[in-house]
């Protein structure tokens, strides 16, 4: 720790704490009331998960959340985000099907179980499971309209249930994601792709910017109902979460420079500026994707424009960009850019983790918070970050529980954070680190452990980790009394 983060201190109303994610921990797939979501069927089709993992039992948040909320209050945390699983609390999705009442009195139950032990619940309302019904209705995301329609109802419907307890509203996990992951490459659910070889359907060229489009649309729609029909009385607050690496300049050519930003647009532009900024697509996007990237309409600019009351932050690593001299290809979704972990010297970012997209980098974070804050002025929540360590899943539990990698890692980058907010001016108004526990990481399955908690995944024992007490001290030692 620098002498300067050593002594800088956050406000006592700093929230902290960590994240999950319905699909990777709840388990009870088909308890409750609950119906299939596009993670359930993708994640049943041979060869699209490691080993065939599922998320059916995950870690049983399900059955297990009294237990898990003891364990998160003796991690002293002020928050825990959980996101909802809409198939769950609509099991058909729908505007016009019917609201299970047992996911209701679930998530009801969690709510207050966390509220009762002095722990603020953090709530995303998508993150990345689409109820099936919709997809089979009409291909989910790929139609805009209707898909907005439908989760504005579910926003609607989760935010009368649930409003008058949590006041921090997430609408959306990692767009981003679920656009080129899901519908440029196909390793994400629903898995389509251009590619033949990997999925039936699809085309990479066009899907990624429709879905990107549908999402920010009922982003909009969700923002407004709160905004209107649930703030004045709720007070709370509603945002959007975006994931972002940090991009540095593979040399200090202009070339490199510009691509660096151009990847920084392609990855957070392409969702903060209609929300933060503009109500408008990044020009450099523009430039690239020509009429393959939808307009909104004028009544659609003002839905966006200014639709969060905060910047949610997802963060994880930094990569090199080298400016690239061909043409972008139609499946290009980074801005037409080559990535590297290594400096023209030969060195790494950092060290190597289980995730192969992954390097330690805690500079990279201060620099993005601050490009971040720079570009569009909302206060930020760091709504994830955290890492997977190399080999860990094949670790005896009294040999994962040390995870010092981990430990070092989030010392580091809260250290950024910490410099970030005292000598740069970013306002930083909470930390959410991932993982509380170790859990089904999509496509990955469960060979990949990000958790400051070890789960036995045959057992569901849950064993504390030396990050999840290491994380406590640093933040006893950095918030005022």
């Amino acid at each position: 720790m620098s002498v300067a983060a050593k002594n800088y201190k956050l406000p006592a109303d700093f929230l902290w704490g960590f994240a999950t994610a319905a699909y990777q921990v709840e388990g009870g797939a088909q308890e409750g009331g609950r119906g299939p979501s596009i993670w359930d069927t993708f994640s049943h089709t041979p060869g699209k998960t490691h080993n065939g993992d599922t998320g059916d039992v995950a870690v049983d948040q399900f059955h297990l959340y009294k237990e898990d909320v003891q364990l998160l209050k003796s991690y002293g945390v002020k928050a825990y985000r959980i996101s909802l699983s809409w198939s769950r609390i609509i099991p058909l999705g729908g505007r016009n099907d019917p609201v299970n009442p047992e996911g209701i009195q679930y998530y009801n139950n969690l709510i207050n179980e966390l509220l009762a032990n002095g722990i603020a619940p953090f709530v995303t309302l998508y993150h990345w499971d689409l109820p099936q019904g919709l997809e089979d209705r009409y291909k989910g995301l790929l139609n805009t309209e209707e898909f907005a329609l439908d989760f504005e109802n579910y926003a609607r419907v989760v935010f009368g249930a649930f409003g008058d307890r949590v006041k921090h509203w997430l609408t959306f996990n990692e767009p981003v994601v679920v656009a080129t992951l899901g519908f440029s490459i196909g390793v994400f659910a629903p898995g389509r792709s251009s590619d033949r070889s990997r999925c039936q359907e699809g085309d990479s060229s066009t899907e990624p910017w429709r879905v990107g489009h549908s999402i920010l649309i009922a982003h909009g729609k969700a923002y407004k109902v709160y905004k209107e029909e649930f703030k004045p009385t709720q007070k709370g607050v509603c945002g959007i979460t975006l994931n972002g690496d940090w991009p540095e300049p593979y040399t200090q050519t202009p070339e490199d420079i510009e691509a660096a930003q151009r990847k920084n647009e392609f990855a957070i532009s392409w969702y903060a500026d209609p929300v933060y900024l503009s109500g408008d697509y990044p020009a450099s996007m523009r430039q690239q994707l020509g009429d393959r990237l939808p307009y909104f309409t004028k009544e659609e600019t003002a839905l966006m424009k200014g639709s969060s009351d905060f910047y949610g932050m997802n963060h994880y690593t930094a990569n090199y960009i080298k400016h690239r001299k061909t043409p972008a290809p139609l499946d290009d979704f980074i801005g037409n850019v080559d990535m590297t972990f290594t400096s023209t010297e030969g060195v790494d970012l950092g060290p190597e983790c289980e995730s192969f997209w992954l390097r330690p980098c805690a500079w990279g974070f201060r620099k993005l918070l601050n490009w971040i804050y720079k570009r569009y002025g909302y206060p930020i929540y760091v709504t994830e970050n955290g890492c997977s360590i190399k080999g860990e899943q094949n670790l005896p539990v009294e040999e994962a529980v040390n995870d010092d990698f981990r430990v070092k890692y989030f010392q580091d980058y809260l250290d950024a954070m910490l410099l970030a907010i005292h000598e740069d001016g970013v306002v930083v108004k909470g930390y959410l680190g991932w993982s509380f526990l170790d859990n089904f990481e999509w496509a990955e399955g469960y060979a990949t452990r990000f958790g400051v908690t070890h789960v036995d995944y045959k057992t569901l024992v849950r064993t504390p980790k030396k990050s999840a007490y290491a994380v406590k001290k640093w933040f006893e030692e950095h918030i005022e009394a």
